[in-house]
């Protein structure tokens, strides 16, 4: 390793071992020595091509999700001395895998005579696929008709959907190995071809499409370009992270639990739900056949509506009535900065003269539950055999959720889907043909460093939200409207079943309102 030091001097002592130091850590993945080697505080800094992380606990706490950053040697520092104390260092790295990368970092002596960073900017190798985000793309992958109303679009498919020639990988490479090649594509990824888009590539899922998180043991987490150290959300989390980042402008996904909302709400995106069984199931491994839904997402709302028009083609659609509804039940199982910030959108709709009216909704923990154990059931029905065949295949929260859907009798599926019945109807009955506007999430995305009991505390409160659409099949479409301290949350529109494409239109109208107050509302001017 070449050193060079501004001017010819000698570098300060212990700072070219603790550069290292720094470098051996990351080689072996030392999460303590890692720590240890940033500055604690709220203020140190990282920044890679992903975004900016801020703290030194948000920096920890990716590194503990991340995995290692791989082998390499560090071929020459360059150092600037900043006083006796403090040295701005570039150095330049030779990674195993192949490439350049480049360092540049701010280092501070302590008062303990300890050299720590302050501020790190990474610039790594730019690699060919991002394999957290896609599993195999090309340039494109598939491509779409000459033209048609997406011509120019490009589609991330989430990895549970037929493509001719491919494997279908359901987030598990264990899974993929077995998997055989499809011989004919899904109709729901055909019709986005036909329509002159092009497929980029098949784009990650978590495991099964059982999480909501977006965490992948077998391939990495995608990255959240909208809040940078946080989970991307899932499953739809590689299709959402491809978008967001803007190496696709659709994200084909699917639905069950909450799978296109939720990675929509915490990455600003677009995401719809349709109604269910509107677009077709052929081709797409099931998780739960009761609830499962493809979706879209998009980056805007216009490109959302001509996605739509296509997915749709043939689907009778109805129109919501102009009324709306918010349930303050949804909003208790929020966190404050969620509350604050919707309580602040459903202000600037009532200057708009949109009045939002209360509605009771049944006890979330209600639908919770009888979502939970309907959506076990059927996943068991759908995949348990290969999970019990394939022991240490997945990650540990994947295969607790697959325990506990083999633990469900059959006479407690049948109570709970009596259950979902009951509570499905009254929801019909209350919400009628209106729209229900709620945040799409009950937090913005959870950082990369949360404690899983974090994380299971936000999904569960999460999941009996976006149990109201899957309970009674009604089309929900998050749009990016609510901005949080910690991050974007999207605004949820769930109408009454048929009515996906309206829930476009008003979505289109209420960003026009918030964005421009007085200009726009709900069909007319204010």
């Amino acid at each position: 390793m070449r050193v060079h030091v501004e001017g010819g001097a000698e570098p300060p002592e212990g700072l070219v071992e603790a550069v290292r130091a720094y470098e051996a850590a990351l080689v072996a993945d030392d999460l303590e020595a890692l720590a240890e080697a940033f500055e604690r505080g709220p203020d140190t800094l990282r920044v890679d091509r992903s975004g900016l992380l801020s703290g030194h606990d948000r920096i920890t706490g990716f590194r503990a999700r991340r995995g290692g950053a791989g082998a390499r040697e560090v071929l020459e520092l360059r150092i600037h001395l900043a006083g006796a104390d403090a040295a701005h260092v570039v150095s330049v790295n030779k990674p195993t895998s192949g490439g350049r990368g480049v360092v540049t970092q701010l280092w501070r002596r302590s008062s303990d005579g300890v050299w720590r960073i302050a501020a790190a900017l990474v610039a790594a190798p730019a690699p060919v696929l991002d394999p957290r985000i896609w599993r195999v793309a090309g340039n494109p992958l598939v491509a779409g008709a000459s033209q048609g109303a997406l011509a120019g679009e490009t589609v991330a498919v989430k990895d549970l959907f037929a493509i001719a020639g491919q494997r279908i990988g359901v987030g598990v490479k264990t899974y993929l190995a077995e998997a055989p090649v499809e011989t004919v594509t899904a109709p729901a990824v055909q019709a986005l071809l036909d329509a002159g888009a092009s497929v980029t590539g098949i784009a990650q899922t978590d495991q099964f499409a059982y999480s909501i998180a977006g965490l992948n043991p077998d391939y990495g987490t995608p990255p959240n370009p909208a809040v940078p150290g946080a989970i991307p959300g899932g499953s739809s989390s590689g299709p959402a992270s491809a978008v967001a980042l803007g190496h696709a402008s659709i994200g084909l996904g699917t639905d069950t639990a909450g799978s296109i909302r939720i990675p929509a709400s915490y990455q600003g995106l677009w995401g719809l739900r349709p109604t269910h069984g509107a677009v077709s199931l052929d081709g797409v491994a099931p998780l739960a056949p009761r609830y499962d839904t493809v979706g879209w997402l998009t980056r805007d709302g216009e490109t959302m509506r001509r996605v739509a028009k296509v997915g749709l083609a043939g689907e009778p659609q109805v129109r919501a009535d102009s009324s709306l509804l918010a349930a303050p039940a949804v909003m208790m199982a929020c966190t404050a900065g969620v509350r604050a910030s919707f309580d602040a959108v459903l202000a600037r709709l009532a200057v708009a003269q949109m009045r939002v009216a209360p509605v009771d909704v049944p006890p979330l923990d209600q639908l919770f539950t009888a979502f939970r154990v309907t959506q076990s059931a059927q996943a068991w029905a759908s995949d348990g055999e290969w999970v019990e065949s394939h022991p240490g295949a997945l990650a540990p929260d994947i295969q607790a959720r697959f325990d506990f859907a083999r633990s469900v009798t059959a006479s407690q599926e049948e109570d709970a889907l009596a259950d979902a019945g009951i509570l499905a109807a009254e929801l019909d009955l209350a919400l009628g043909n209106a729209v229900l506007v709620i945040p799409s999430a009950s937090s913005s995305a959870p950082s990369l460093g949360a404690h899983e009991s974090e994380l299971e505390e936000r999904r569960r409160a999460t999941l009996s939200i976006t149990a109201i659409a899957g309970l009674t099949g009604r089309p929900a479409l998050s749009v990016p409207l609510l901005d949080t301290f910690a991050g974007p949350v999207g605004v949820c529109l769930v109408g009454p079943r048929g009515s996906d494409l309206d829930l476009i239109e008003k979505g289109l109208a209420l960003e026009a309102v918030l964005r421009n107050p007085g200009e726009t509302s709900l069909g007319h001017t204010v």
